[in-house]
């Protein structure tokens, strides 16, 4: 037995070994690369330090940093019917679910959340792209009614942050049939006159994009956030063309008038407040936890 082999070069190499580390700690920006540090990156709203790409965020970390103090209360949705057509393709679609379930820790794709932005109270409804794409399924079109009715009750504006891949085919033309669902939940605030917002994430694409998507008082987007129907893959095939630089994309939408305003995520906070105030006839929000100044009345001359 060689004791320096077999015990002597183990214990040095426990001694000066590297730790492991967590894979949860570093993030890779899938546009340049770059490996970023969880923390800094959650800090910097989920946008790459080093070329400012907008990496996909969830609703709660979205909603973390949208609410004052990060409070807020989330708005129950009433449960959907579970795999109502017993799909299956590789896999069954309720195995689908819970797979999803336990990789995002949330019960669907879709978060309705109530609370205020700089003591603006709001109703905002959030898409999880991470949750099967955050396809569109029944479970969607009662959340966005549950909104819908919230904002209505509490005469609060609704904001919506959309990011999906479509319909969910899982669920067949009970998909299809959430863009009118969603549709008279986007009306029902239209008549109770509260400002409809609507913020387009990447990617906002298929049946979301056809039906509350794109029925806002303001549409505003993220910077090179993919907005369509179609893609652009499915496009060029079609079509048998090169399509143009930029094609689909915020930026592009915006110099051809489907778009209001594209916005950083860090001033999305701000600008959504002051439009909200704006359609609502409100005085401008005070930042920092002050009040509002009393008015002082005028004497009469």
């Amino acid at each position: 037995m060689n004791w320096i082999s077999n015990y002597v070069r183990p214990k040095i190499n426990s001694l000066f070994s590297r730790r492991e580390v967590p894979d949860n700690l570093w993030s890779k920006c899938t546009e340049c690369g770059t490996m970023l540090f969880h923390r800094e990156l959650s800090d910097n709203l989920f946008v790459c330090t080093s070329c400012d790409h907008h990496m996909a965020i969830t609703p709660r970390d979205r909603f973390k940093h949208l609410f004052d103090g990060g409070i807020f209360t989330e708005v129950k949705v009433p449960d959907a019917v579970v795999d109502p057509l017993h799909f299956r393709d590789q896999k069954k679609y309720p195995d689908r679910l819970k797979a999803a379930q336990k990789a995002t820790g949330e019960k669907e794709a879709m978060l309705v959340a109530q609370g205020e932005m700089l003591r603006t109270p709001v109703v905002a409804v959030a898409q999880d792209f991470s949750f099967m794409a955050g396809s569109m399924g029944m479970y969607v079109g009662n959340a966005m009614i549950a909104a819908a009715q919230t904002a209505v009750k509490l005469k609060r504006p609704l904001i919506v942050f959309s990011a999906a891949g479509g319909a969910r085919m899982q669920e067949g033309i009970l998909s299809l049939m959430q863009m009118p669902r969603t549709t008279v939940a986007v009306q029902m605030v239209k008549e109770a006159r509260l400002p409809y917002i609507v913020v387009l994430t990447h990617p906002t694409t298929g049946g979301v994009t056809a039906s509350y998507a794109m029925l806002g008082d303001v549409h505003i987007a993220e910077p090179n956030a993919l907005i369509c129907f179609a893609g652009p893959r499915v496009i060029e095939q079609t079509i048998r063309e090169k399509l143009p630089e930029g094609f689909q994309r915020a930026e592009y939408l915006l110099d051809h008038g489907m778009l209001d305003r594209v916005t950083h995520r860090k001033a999305l906070r701000d600008e959504l407040v002051t439009l909200i105030r704006m359609l609502t006839h409100q005085t401008p929000a005070i930042k920092g936890d002050l009040p509002a100044p009393t008015p002082t009345a005028v004497p009469a001359k």
